[in-house]
């Protein structure tokens, strides 16, 4: 009977619905945070001048590589998806859609994808979007998803491609700030995704996915999310220093997120049962993200650099001019 509900297609009234249906293939609300993060990065790269015809396209490129990877896992998840009742009704599940439909979709997207990059940017950003698909589907969603409470934190790897993809689009290579980025969304994953995990618990543990809150409860759960949240806050700060690329207004700009980010993981940890403040995390770490790649673009726009420049030098003269001698022997 299942089986049955799980592949009779249910037809469409117009192709409006069609398109709807495959656009929810994709997940559009996952990929519109992975474009986030690859813009921010070619931002940074390319100095806050990015090259609009690139950024189309290697935005464009994302969005098929992100759309191809996620509808394949909803092909694959679609067993579970149809008894979990937040996503009973996504395209697959619900027989909108039919699998052979949806792989050959997927695979359009593919070629789509690399052939984008290969073409307005270069085969390694290119060759690096391929990766994060096969990275999602073979290893988060084949081997983690149902076998494993690392499945996010391993996972997360393939979230935290998009951003090497946009600086590899920009220079042609990788260099440790690109890898920075990397480790950003790496450790910003599991607090985003754990959180969520604890709103919809009971649907993970009735189709018997491991996730975090489901084998070791809420209060493990929290504590570890609140340990990833103290440890993004020095990382985001290595692109002011050691490596200089980002400027002071956004190192204000992730301290603070930061500091947000912390208070609230610690509310969760003190009430880790509480599904609002859990509700809370995962909503401001949706917009954590967002504003932290806004403050990268803020930082790297060329009016910042004259700005940042001219403060040090006026803090410079100022603390050059100063009297200290005369005030240390007063």
């Amino acid at each position: 009977m299942q089986e049955t509900l799980l592949t009779a297609p249910r037809k469409h009234d117009n192709a409006l619905q069609v398109l709807q249906s495959y656009y929810q293939l994709t997940k559009p609300r996952i990929i519109l945070l992975l474009l986030i993060t690859t813009a921010g990065s070619m931002w940074i790269a390319a100095d806050g001048q990015v090259n609009p015809v690139l950024l189309l396209a290697t935005l464009t490129s994302g969005a098929c590589a992100a759309g191809a990877a996620n509808t394949i896992n909803c092909l694959y998840d679609r067993d579970i998806d149809y008894i979990m009742e937040r996503t009973r009704h996504r395209p697959l599940p619900s027989g909108r859609v039919l699998p052979p439909h949806a792989l050959i979709f997927a695979i359009a997207l593919t070629v789509v994808s690399f052939t984008l990059l290969a073409v307005f940017a270069n085969v390694l950003s290119a060759c690096l979007a391929m990766s994060g698909i096969v990275f999602y589907v073979l290893i988060y969603t084949h081997w983690l998803k149902r076998h494993s409470t690392l499945n996010i934190v391993i996972g997360g790897a393939a979230g935290a491609i998009p951003p090497l993809v946009g600086w590899a689009a920009v220079t042609g290579d990788l260099s440790w700030a690109a890898w920075v980025l990397f480790a950003i969304i790496f450790l910003w994953t599991p607090p985003h995704f754990w959180a969520l995990a604890v709103m919809i618990r009971e649907d993970y543990a009735k189709v018997g996915v491991p996730m975090l809150p489901v084998v070791e409860g809420n209060e493990s759960t929290a504590r570890q999310i609140f340990a990833y949240t103290l440890l993004l806050i020095p990382v985001t700060l290595l692109l002011v220093y050691p490596l200089h690329v980002m400027g002071i207004v956004y190192a204000a700009i992730a301290l603070l997120l930061g500091a947000v980010f912390v208070q609230k993981a610690w509310q969760l940890v003190q009430a880790p049962s509480d599904l609002q403040v859990a509700r809370s995390v995962f909503k401001f770490s949706i917009l954590y993200l967002m504003l932290l790649c806004t403050g990268m673009a803020l930082d790297s726009l060329p009016v910042m650099h004259q700005l940042t420049h001219g403060l040090t030098q006026n803090v410079e003269t100022f603390l050059s001019a100063a009297p200290f001698e005369k005030i240390l022997t007063f």
